[in-house]
């Protein structure tokens, strides 16, 4: 008896303390940072311009030209199992496959002035420093390290468009260094700094400049640096073979010239210890200038010391955070905000506080009226991220179309963004997928400006020479022999099309919905319906030979292969279920797809596809696939969506430092996770319905921007109770196979009833079935 009211008295302590936390302290930074997340530790605030995180490490993405494949685990500067900390750059993607960025790198060193990076076997060549896991701490907006080598702790933190650092020497050391490495960048090569500047204006302040090209072609980052100390005594070297020097060689340029310029710039700033051993820097960036990063400076961090900014930036955080109440175990809960968290890093803030912004022209515009964003990662993000800030974050995602409206207008091609970062336009992935998130956030209740809409959709999917789209308009398919990833090409334009179809007929224009809807059935022409399966055709027409379905290389597909992309039809499923040959028959596709073999051959040498993310041919670590397993709400078996779709939230998303089976892509992998949790997911973005799975918590709830609620019931669910009963909307009885953006912005209750077995007789009628194109 004792024993039980023991046991209860612990339990319900244990229930107390999960109570008493935040949605900050579930969050665990590390998660996606080894293996294949791509994510970084580092310190930012929601949607921050900087993101400031250690680096482990800087392989050239290029040598003499050739490709350096080590290169590809550091997309993010980071991976966990590295033994060395390069220094702390203030720039870095979230998730990404590729990669750019790792802006102005600084690193505290004291003894022996070292000014290249030296190497993780041997990191006294140089100024890196070893580092262990049990000295390193990483929270929303706060990262904390102790660099061995050199016995100085670390912490960073930062606002919108500052990294703060705190560096605290070794007692009794007297001089300390902090390094300026304006040569340093991830995927880095041999040229890409085009230009660095960097001047001393005073004992404490520094400002500069440096131009790089990489993914961003011509990318300007303007910093000012202040320090808590005054300079002591400083320097520079400049990695780089100069043949002409003008009358500047009549100067001693590398000691304590207050004026820095060329591609190799590598700085040195000495302190004095003798009074403390902590120093403050704080770096501000602009894309604009000099004077804008100042302006920057002095509006988010000037006055204010360390401790101050970093519990501002948690409290910010968990304001972001706190939009989803929810409730399960710490593993559950950890990832759930982990996930959210992942989510607001990218797109990011790209304008000074002033409004002023460098645009994709690479003039300086004003933002009127909204804030401008960068870092579109479209192919990825309009599946699940976008159509979540239409639920959560509605101003955000406005703002976000806003600048994308904006990178159309000043473009020179009259394009929305395809893949974009910094003032550039990378070109990145497939299709016009700008559309998809514009037409989302229209049919999602979000106002614009309707005209400058349809005029952008329209002049983005007709640029001629853009993935060969004349080929595309003309033939309706985009020949494998012109563009090898015709197949894929050809799949994801005319969904595209259905986008701008949908949004013209809901303007009124008709001429223009009639052109696009007859667009939107091009899926159609690569379609052997003798194999069932999608086909690349030649420009005469032909079929691709020899064709293999499960082929990933050399088979019309990007990233993926004829048995995933075949499903990529999500605006007409009832038209797909026609081609593959029926609901029985499609049916038992979905089923192979998850439990067949996939050879190793056919993943082995695709660098965004491992074994982590499969189940059976079914790919969870790459895009393509992410609606699939939900398209059994199409067929008369929608508890197998319920039962895979926690199988792979189980298997691929865990409180580990490898628990993303995938990059989480600028937040898509995380937004696909916050949607299933909640037990429906946006298939047909463009459309206001979300296809109903399971629920993965018993419990969350939306706080919505309107000042509703939106809550998710599902008391029973486990692994155990994963299959629904039945569901009851308000307390109605709920029969459709989807949920609307109006029922959920409407605020209420959706509570569902779950079983531990499937409920083989709901079925639902075509009314209830989800949208599709032809029913």
């Amino acid at each position: 008896m004792k024993l039980n009211v023991l046991l209860l008295c612990l339990g319900t302590m244990l229930v107390n303390e999960e109570e008493k936390k935040s949605p900050v302290d579930y969050v665990n930074p590390f998660i996606g940072t080894k293996s294949m997340g791509h994510t970084f530790p580092g310190a930012c605030v929601p949607y921050g311009a900087v993101q400031l995180s250690p680096d482990t490490e800087n392989v050239p993405h290029n040598i003499d030209g050739v490709y350096r494949k080590d290169t590809y685990r550091y997309c993010a500067g980071y991976q966990y199992d590295d033994p060395t900390i390069v220094g702390f750059s203030h720039t870095h993607l979230s998730g990404t496959g590729h990669s750019d960025l790792g802006d102005v790198l600084l690193m505290p060193t004291v003894g022996e002035l070292k000014l290249i990076p030296g190497t993780a076997e041997q990191p006294e060549e140089g100024y890196r420093s070893r580092f262990s896991h049990d000295q390193e701490k990483a929270l929303p907006g706060y990262y904390e390290v102790m660099l061995q080598d050199y016995d100085v702790k670390v912490q960073l933190t930062a606002t919108e468009r500052v990294g703060i650092h705190k560096y605290t020497y070794p007692s009794g050391v007297e001089e300390g260094h902090v390094i300026v490495d304006l040569l340093h960048g991830i995927y880095n090569y041999d040229g890409k700094v085009l230009w660095a500047n960097l001047r001393v204006e005073n004992d404490t302040l520094l400002t500069g400049y440096r131009i790089t090209r990489g993914w961003a072609r011509t990318n300007y980052t303007y910093f000012a640096i202040t320090f808590s100390k005054p300079i002591r005594n400083y320097g520079h070297e400049n990695f780089e073979e100069v043949d002409y020097k003008g009358f500047w060689r009549r100067f001693d340029e590398k000691h304590n010239f207050p004026e820095m310029g060329g591609r190799g710039i590598v700085a040195y700033f000495d302190f004095d210890l003798h009074d403390s051993p902590e120093l403050e820097v704080k770096v501000a960036l602009s894309c604009v200038s000099t004077e804008g990063a100042l302006k920057n400076l002095q509006a988010e961090a000037a006055g204010v010391d360390f401790e101050t900014l970093a519990a501002r930036a948690g409290e910010k955080w968990n304001k972001e955070l706190s939009v989803i109440e929810a409730r399960g175990s710490h593993d559950e809960l950890c990832m759930l905000y982990t996930s959210l968290y992942h989510t607001m890093i990218n797109p990011s803030v790209y304008m000074d506080v002033d409004g002023q912004y460098r645009g994709v022209d690479h003039m300086i515009h004003q933002a009127e009226g909204f804030t401008n964003y960068t870092v579109f990662s479209l192919w990825d993000t309009y599946r699940a991220l976008h159509p979540l800030f239409n639920v959560i974050n509605r101003e955000r995602n406005r703002d976000m179309v806003m600048s994308m409206l904006e990178h159309y207008r000043q473009s020179v091609h009259k394009a929305l963004p395809v893949w974009s970062h910094m003032g550039n336009e990378n070109w990145c992935m497939i299709a016009y997928h700008g559309v998809a998130v514009v037409a989302d956030a229209v049919a999602k209740g979000i106002e614009l400006d309707t005209a400058l809409v349809l005029e952008a959709m329209k002049n983005s999917s007709n640029i001629p020479y853009y993935q060969h789209t004349r080929e595309y308009v003309e033939k309706g398919y985009v020949p494998v022999d012109k563009d090898g990833n015709g197949a894929s090409i050809t799949l994801e334009n005319a969904y595209d099309d259905w986008a701008i179809y949908r949004t013209a007929k809901a303007a009124g224009n008709e001429n223009m919905a009639h052109e696009y809807e007859s667009r939107a059935m091009n899926y159609r022409n690569l379609f052997d319906e003798r194999l069932g399966f999608a086909r690349p055709r030649l420009s005469d027409g032909s079929w691709k030979e020899p064709f293999d379905p499960l082929g990933t290389h050399g088979e019309g597909f990007i990233e993926g292969n004829s048995w995933n992309y075949s499903l990529h039809v999500p605006h007409d499923v009832n038209g797909l279920i026609r081609l593959t040959g029926g609901e029985k028959r499609f049916a038992e596709r979905l089923d192979s797809l998850f439990t067949m073999h996939l050879p190793e051959k056919y993943y082995a040498d695709t660098e965004d596809i491992t074994e982590e993310g499969l189940m059976g041919n079914y790919v969870h670590g790459n895009e393509p696939s992410h609606h699939v397993l939900y398209l059994y709400a199409w067929t008369s078996q929608p508890w197998k969506t319920q039962f895979r779709v926690r199988e792979v939230m189980n298997r691929m998303y865990r409180n580990k430092i490898d628990g993303l089976c995938g990059n989480d892509d600028c937040g898509q992998m995380s937004a696909w996770y916050i949607f299933s949790a909640l037990g429906f997911y946006p298939v047909c973005p463009g459309t206001d319905q979300y296809v109903l799975g399971a629920p993965y918590l018993p419990y969350m709830k939306i706080r919505l921007e309107n000042g509703n609620t939106f809550e998710v019931r599902a008391p029973k669910v486990d692994d155990k109770n994963r299959y629904v009963k039945a569901v009851r909307l308000n307390g109605k009885p709920y029969d459709k196979a989807y949920i609307t953006q109006r029922d959920i912005m409407a605020g209420g209750m959706l509570e569902f009833e779950m079983s531990k077995r499937p409920n083989r007789n709901r079925i639902y009628t075509e009314d209830n079935k989800p949208y599709s194109l032809t029913r």
